[in-house]
């Protein structure tokens, strides 16, 4: 059912803080879309297409919800982005195995639609702050923004670990690299809406490449835990720290002075 409240209406911030611990619970919900993905298509025999459509469908009712709630919820917002996540992770998954697209071309037509939904969400809202999707119309851009970052984040680890041979241990420290200039950056004074929008295209390919050292084999670079202990295990850290977050009562509006200002 879609959301027909009006798009200028004011809510409390539909976001979270941007903690330690969020950054924690978006790696671990990447890898969890990396695994569950994979483990969903290939172990239980789904295939990438049928897989795709089921999480699609469910993504589809849980953002419902999401857009219903007038305040931040925690567990309806996480539920999201590991849905998201994993089905960023089916976008890209089918357009480089069922319509065999170069991964240079993904990446780059993945670049170019996030930049294509910041230009507009800024044209419109003048703002790209996570501190104030405060209307359903802002959340809108927000969800269609972390959308793309999934599926380029995806693409992009994919070229850096497969098509230019990184592999995953390599593809781990060189993408927690980054994300550790970029910290750093943003403690020198750089722009907070930059530095937090970079960081969290950066923990898609991080928590991926993560998730695939711990669940490929060891045959193809892996440490062999497998897809379902990988993603069991992750699951549960996150089903632990969101119902954390709800009994401390993490809702709300967040401090100005956070992250991505």
């Amino acid at each position: 059912m879609l959301d027909i409240r009006p798009i200028g209406r004011s809510l409390l911030n539909k976001v979270p803080e941007v903690t330690l611990v969020f950054w924690l619970i978006k790696i671990m919900s990447t890898t969890v879309g990396e695994t569950g993905a994979d483990y969903l298509a290939v172990h239980v025999g789904l295939g990438t297409g049928v897989t795709g459509l089921l999480m699609i469908a469910l993504l589809a009712a849980v953002l419902a919800i999401q857009l219903r709630m007038n305040r931040y919820v925690p567990w309806v917002y996480w539920l999201t982005v590991v849905l998201v996540s994993i089905v960023g992770t089916q976008i890209t998954d089918a357009l480089t195995d069922k319509l065999e697209i170069n991964l240079y071309v993904s990446t780059a037509a993945f670049a170019i639609a996030l930049a294509a939904t910041f230009a507009i969400w800024f044209a419109v809202e003048r703002t790209l702050s996570i501190n104030s999707i405060v209307t359903t119309r802002r959340e809108w851009f927000y969800w269609a923004a972390i959308l793309f970052t999934f599926a380029l984040g995806t693409a992009a680890g994919d070229l850096a670990t497969e098509a230019l041979g990184l592999g995953f241990n390599v593809g781990v420290v060189a993408f927690a690299a980054l994300i550790a200039a970029i910290a750093a950056a943003y403690a020198l004074g750089a722009n907070a809406v930059l530095t937090f929008w970079l960081a969290y295209i950066l923990t898609r390919p991080l928590g991926a490449s993560f998730g695939d050292l711990l669940s490929q084999a060891r045959e193809y670079g892996g440490l062999g835990f497998g897809t379902i202990y990988t993603s069991l295990a992750f699951l549960t850290v996150i089903v632990a720290l969101v119902a954390w977050l709800s009994f401390e009562g993490d809702a709300g509006r967040r401090p100005e002075a956070s992250p991505g200002a």
